[in-house]
């Protein structure tokens, strides 16, 4: 516990006003003893100088608390001891009250406690105040280092972050609760309106609570992750951990790589997720968030109703459930949730599977860790509270039993292949019976009239279309309906997606008939052309040729992957325009156009210096990220070369081109394909060769993308008067020799940072390695980028062959390059096994 002043006995003020001239702290310590005292602009310092302990004040405020923080950062605190209870001025001082073993923070000008810890509950013979290297400020006896025997440790009170190893739950033993608050404001730290639990009233699951109502939960714990966040993984920089026994129950993880500085905080609006230190920027980056779009919100869709952000409503009711109120769903008010067609009885009922879903609400369950499935439902069947049931672990084919025993509350859509679980039906719901059964009749009575009044509309609404397109020629919402799709390697696609679609006249009138003169380009689906809108709005017109080496298929797989997804480092899809024969799809316009067209060209490569470049680099590589983790359909895009990377005004990357693209869902990472699409140059090798993509092929493309841009060459095209190797293998060459710094453009020399480029080369290589399970993914290659780190050894690339090439006479040499802006041509081939 913390007291505040007016809680102690006037015994203990007196001690303290008797002690108040004490020897300050001098030198880097990291232990206040009971002789010492930490005045304010004093600090203390963890043993190995990562954490740092003194006072401070937050921006626009001049009251004083003492907080800790990274020494290495901006001082943003990360734990703040009296929060509820601020000096007012700079005379507050830190120190141990002995013999109670009390850590007190005192106002020498009104001799007043202003904080405190609770006194010790056993004799302390000599109380110190010791800040470990873990960021946990503990009160110990001087010669018991022992962490069972602390008298108090700052890891049992958390303010509104959690560090590495300190637990978010509860200890059952002394009830004592570790959850997070946010501050009030970013000008006060004292507790917030939101907080943030690991919750063990049922089966536990993190939840961010405002005030006492719950606006987010992540699910309960599978094994691997929360249920509703599968994005959070182990991975090779952060551990994730659910511990439980009969003394705790609690959440934690750890970091890889120690000297990462990454922590989980609740800002004052209630945003929670994940922020990194980048040194480079001296600044936090957010690394994710816990709620990652409209669906996470907390019940959206009411009991057994679920949420799909690429459906539209986004709230349907599960199947063989109806909605309770037709009228508040029309109304788009979801909140009563869904009802049975068919009520239960008890005594017949059965058991539906659902599957890729985030589970719902365990705060009414019952869980047992040894159970089978089989078991599982046997339990479930004979209690009729029992609502539903599902594996607890995941792991090994799962194992467990996790029982409903109320309404089903807070469900989304995830993937197919995400967690399952079995909700209790009637017996005549699972036969395929059905409550309409008893409305045939009125639907067959009103289907003649529904038919008339269809046809009707259809007349009277072509002819309005027909004159308002005549006389006003604006963008409509309509829905681009891209029904059963199929991959040819099997996925499936099944959505109406709203999106707008522009009309023929508008988007005509735009380009200037597709005039060549606003002609900005030509790719595999077609030519592209500059537009203006009748607002001012400039755009671009992606025109299906006849002669296009993509088709229809491609147009709606384009359209299926990127028309949810929102990113500034992704393109954005304004609309596009379907009729007949003619397809068009029309993207904000980029007026710097793409990637290509500056670093191959002699000229234009002047103009991206290095801190431009490293920006380019660092924006693909946080598009990536969203694709492959925190997109809700995990996206493998490829193609990713550099005439796909398009560069707004301020030279910011986009990633474009999604026709080539796959999306998965849950913890798919890729597939197979008898057809190969890409662009040689920038495909991995198992992909090339055996049709064989993932993650991972994209993260070989981006590797590729790198090196041409520090070296302003392409792989393909690249020669070396000493060897015949690629870019890739003159790369790995260079390196191993410690001469990377060869590689760099040489209109970089005057603007680069050895260090930072040099690294940058070493990510990339380690991008492009041989085997895919060597390749580190996105959210490690954003971190690795951004940070100063010991990195792993590379292993050679792939396609690291000596290969013949043309004379210098006949093409480029090292030297001499000639600039080009035309990119390899995407190449589609069938049966590359």
């Amino acid at each position: 516990m913390e007291k505040p002043a007016e809680s102690f006995p006037f015994p203990i003020l007196l001690v303290i006003s008797s002690c108040l001239f004490l020897v300050p702290i001098s030198g880097q310590s990291d232990t206040i003893t009971s002789s010492q005292s930490l005045k304010d602009g004093q600090t203390i310092v963890s043993s190995s100088g990562t954490f740092e302990l003194g006072f401070f004040s937050p921006p626009n405020s001049l009251y004083r608390y003492v907080g800790i923080w990274y020494k290495a950062t901006d001082r943003t605190p990360v734990w703040v001891a009296n929060r509820q209870a601020p000096l007012r001025n700079k005379n507050g001082i830190l120190r141990i009250i002995h013999p109670a073993g009390v850590l007190a923070i005192l106002d020498t000008s009104s001799k007043r406690i202003v904080w405190s810890t609770d006194a010790s509950t056993r004799p302390v013979i000599n109380p110190v105040a010791e800040l470990l290297e873990t960021g946990n400020l503990v009160v110990r006896d001087r010669d018991d280092e022992n962490p069972e025997n602390f008298l108090w440790q700052s890891f049992h009170y958390p303010t509104n972050t959690l560090l590495a190893g300190m637990k978010l739950g509860k200890n059952l033993t002394s009830g004592l609760e570790m959850y997070l608050s946010s501050w009030k404001s970013v000008d006060d730290p004292s507790p917030g309106d939101y907080t943030y639990h690991c919750d063990s009233s049922g089966y536990p699951q993190d939840i961010l609570r405002k005030g006492a109502k719950v606006v987010y939960r992540s699910g309960p714990w599978n094994g691997l992750h929360w249920s509703g966040a599968p994005n959070m993984v182990n991975n090779t920089m952060t551990s994730f951990n659910l511990v439980m026994n009969k003394d705790e129950i609690y959440y934690i993880y750890e970091l890889a790589n120690k000297s990462v500085i990454s922590t989980l905080v609740v800002n004052p609006d209630g945003d929670t997720g994940r922020r990194t230190w980048v040194d480079k920027t001296r600044s936090w980056q957010n690394y994710h968030s816990v709620k990652a779009d409209d669906c996470d919100t907390y019940g959206m869709c009411g009991a057994y109703g679920t949420c799909n952000v690429l459906d539209s409503p986004v709230c349907q009711c599960l199947d063989k459930f109806v909605p309770r109120h037709q009228e508040d769903w029309e109304r788009v008010d979801w909140s009563a949730g869904c009802v049975r067609e068919a009520a239960l009885n008890c005594t017949g009922d059965g058991f539906l599977k659902y599957a890729g879903v985030k589970l719902p609400d365990t705060n009414i369950s019952r869980y047992n860790e040894t159970m089978s499935l089989d078991e599982c439902q046997s339990v479930c069947a004979k209690n009729c509270s029992c609502m539903a049931y599902s594996s607890l672990d995941v792991r090994n084919g799962g194992s467990g039993c996790l029982l409903w025993m109320g309404d089903l509350v807070d469900t989304r859509q995830l993937s197919e292949d995400g967690q399952e679980i079995y909700i209790r039906m009637a017996h005549s719901a699972l036969l395929g019976g059905s409550a309409k059964t008893s409305r045939r009749q009125i639907v067959t009575v009103g289907l003649p009239l529904i038919i008339a009044a269809v046809l009707v509309s259809l007349v009277f609404g072509t002819i309005f279309c027909f004159r308002k397109r005549r006389m006003s020629p604006k963008i409509t919402n309509n829905v681009f309906a891209a029904q059963n799709y199929k991959e040819s390697s099997g996925g499936r696609h099944s959505e109406d997606l709203d999106l707008p679609q522009f009309d023929l006249y508008t988007l005509t009138l735009a380009t200037d008939q597709f005039s060549i003169h606003n002609k900005i380009g030509e790719g595999g689906f077609g030519p592209v052309y500059k537009g203006v809108l009748e607002g001012g709005q400039e755009i671009a017109v992606k025109r299906l040729s006849e002669a296009s080496k993509q088709g229809l298929r491609e147009f709606k797989n384009e359209v299926i992957c990127i028309a949810k997804l929102q990113h500034r480092n992704l393109v954005k899809l304004l609309g596009c325009y379907i009729q007949g024969e003619e397809t068009m799809l029309v993207y904000e316009y980029m007026p710097n156009k793409s990637l290509d067209m500056f670093i191959f060209d002699e000229e234009q490569s002047g103009l991206l210096d290095w801190p431009k470049r490293s920006n380019i680099i660092n924006g693909i590589a946080r598009g990536l990220m969203y694709l492959h983790q925190d997109s809700r359909l995990r996206i493998i895009h490829r193609d990713l070369k550099t005439s796909n990377i398009l560069l707004d005004i301020e030279m910011n990357p986009k990633i474009s081109d999604f026709g080539m693209a796959r999306s998965f869902g849950g913890s798919e990472t890729g597939a197979n394909t008898v057809r190969v699409v890409g662009t040689y140059g920038y495909m991995s090798p198992e992909y090339a060769i055996d049709g064989i993509f993932s993650i991972k092929s994209d993260v070989f493309s981006f590797g590729v993308l790198v090196l041409e841009i520090i070296s302003g060459k392409k792989n393909r095209h690249f020669v070396h008067p000493d060897h015949h190797l690629n870019l890739l293998g003159h790369a790995w060459t260079l390196y191993n020799d410690n001469r990377s710094l060869e590689l760099v453009d040489t209109k970089l020399i005057d603007s680069c940072d050895p260090a930072e480029v040099t690294q940058s080369i070493h990510v990339a290589l380690l991008c492009v390695q041989q085997s895919p399970d060597d390749r580190p993914n996105m959210s490690s290659i954003v971190w690795m980028l951004r940070n100063e780190c010991i990195l792993p050894e590379a292993k050679p690339p792939g396609f690291f062959t000596e290969r013949r090439v043309p004379s210098t006479d006949e093409h480029y040499s090292w030297s001499t390059q000639n600039p080009s802006s035309i990119n390899d041509v995407t190449i589609t081939l069938l049966d590359a096994r």
